[in-house]
């Protein structure tokens, strides 16, 4: 497995696993807050968002942030697929890589599945669980990224 592949299935894993968070949540999910001060799920994907487009500008060798006011969570569900599969399609080609693999990964692609977990976390909170699941075993492939996803194969309580 390459650097490029490595990166294209922490790609495909973040699919998996955030999408498996996303999936199913209610409307008012959007704007639960655990505590006062704490981020909404909206924003806290959102920041996903704005982590991802700075994944691929990393890679294209170009540093930009940019922080998105967020739009509806059914957009930025859609955006958060489409970041993905844009950072993709950019590793699957044969352009340069313009950023060390690792900087890559502890940067925005941990950033990112670091914000899976709040959102599965949060998701509990807003009595809305999903269901944890044994990930050795799920069917993650590289390249996919989009919203449909394998079937989970050992869920659990």
């Amino acid at each position: 497995m390459t650097d490029r592949d490595l990166l294209r299935h922490i790609l495909a894993t973040l699919a998996y696993r955030a999408g498996k968070t996303l999936r199913g949540a209610s409307a008012a999910f959007a704007t639960f807050r655990a505590e006062p001060s704490s981020r909404t799920p909206l924003a806290i994907l959102t920041h996903m968002n704005d982590l991802l487009d700075w994944g691929l500008h990393l890679a294209q060798g170009r540093h930009v942030w940019r922080d998105t006011a967020p739009a509806s969570w059914d957009e930025e569900v859609v955006r958060f697929h489409a970041a993905l599969r844009a950072l993709d399609d950019y590793l699957a080609s044969d352009a340069p890589l313009g950023a060390p693999t690792g900087g890559l990964f502890q940067g925005p692609l941990a950033d990112a599945l670091w914000h899976t977990g709040q959102l599965a976390l949060l998701r509990r909170l807003a009595g809305e669980p999903i269901r944890g699941e044994n990930y050795f075993k799920a069917e993650i492939v590289a390249g996919r990224v989009g919203p449909d996803q394998a079937a989970p194969r050992r869920e659990f309580d």
